[in-house]
């Protein structure tokens, strides 16, 4: 007997398979005990309200602001940068916080005032700017705009900056009555009282954050008037009210029905002060 050539094939190929079959266990081996861990990451989840709102929301609803703006489906609708926004959104959930802590000036407003004027402080639905019927979708000018003055500075330079725009300083004491304040960078501003500010018609700010507050109370003592306790207001001017809205129309070119909140800043430039648009968030 001697070995044929078909069994040296044979058992060649024996030895190959039994080869391979001993790698691939090995390999297997070898990756099931480097596999790292799977791990479960929790996620912390966040109720959010759409921003905007519905078409059938009631005109008696109040603003929602408690939480912050719903994040967008469609990145075509975006803007700004992804983390720009969600800074943004994070702002828009302090400033409407804000807002809902003045809700009691508003109330007293409307008792004492009557509120005629334009209230510069956010008021509507929170929801969309949609619905039906002949009336105009959006947020009016005076609900949107949102007006910082530096709080670096000197006193002085404030007050050049109000008179500059020819702001007008507003006190409203508890007994109803409202000081006016003017010309407040002179030496002698020029200050009327009034029994009520039931015929006020311009368009009116109120203090929602920054240390400028302080500065009106400052303003007001140098002319003579403790207002602590008071509720101040700046009231702007025709003119000024228009100067806004073209800085506003000119920032994105963006229609007014479609703008949520526009912040403006007070800027220095050659013929004295501006304002300047430095964000806007829109109804989306």
């Amino acid at each position: 007997m001697r070995v044929t050539q078909y069994d040296q094939v044979s058992s060649s190929l024996i030895a190959v398979v039994l080869a391979l079959i001993i790698a691939v266990f090995w390999l297997s081996i070898v990756w099931f005990t480097n596999r790292l861990p799977q791990t479960e990451n929790d996620v912390a989840l966040e109720m959010i309200d759409l921003a905007g709102g519905a078409e059938d929301g009631s005109p008696d609803d109040s603003l929602l602001v408690e939480s912050p703006e719903d994040p967008i489906d469609d990145p075509s609708q975006i803007d700004t940068p992804e983390e720009e926004n969600q800074v943004e959104e994070m702002l828009d959930s302090v400033v409407e916080l804000s807002d809902k802590a003045t809700q009691q000036v508003q109330q007293q407003m409307q008792t004492d005032l009557t509120n005629s004027g334009k209230v510069g402080s956010a008021a509507g639905t929170g929801k969309r700017a949609l619905g039906f019927g002949p009336g105009k979708k959006g947020l009016p000018r005076e609900q949107r705009w949102f007006i910082k003055f530096s709080d670096r500075g000197s006193l002085r330079d404030y007050a050049k900056q109000l008179d500059f725009f020819k702001i007008e300083l507003g006190a409203l004491l508890k007994n109803g009555k409202m000081i006016y304040l003017s010309k407040v960078s002179s030496d002698k501003p020029v200050s009327r009282t009034v029994s009520s500010g039931a015929n006020e018609k311009r368009l009116y700010m109120t203090w929602q954050g920054g240390e400028r507050r302080t500065s009106d109370l400052s303003l007001f003592k140098k002319a003579g008037f403790d207002v602590t306790g008071a509720i101040l207001f700046h009231f702007y001017p025709k003119q000024t009210e228009n100067m806004l809205l073209s800085q506003e129309k000119r920032y994105r070119n963006k229609k007014f029905d479609e703008i949520r909140r526009t912040y403006f800043t007070v800027r220095g430039d050659r013929t004295g002060y501006n304002f300047e648009v430095t964000r806007q968030t829109y109804f989306r």
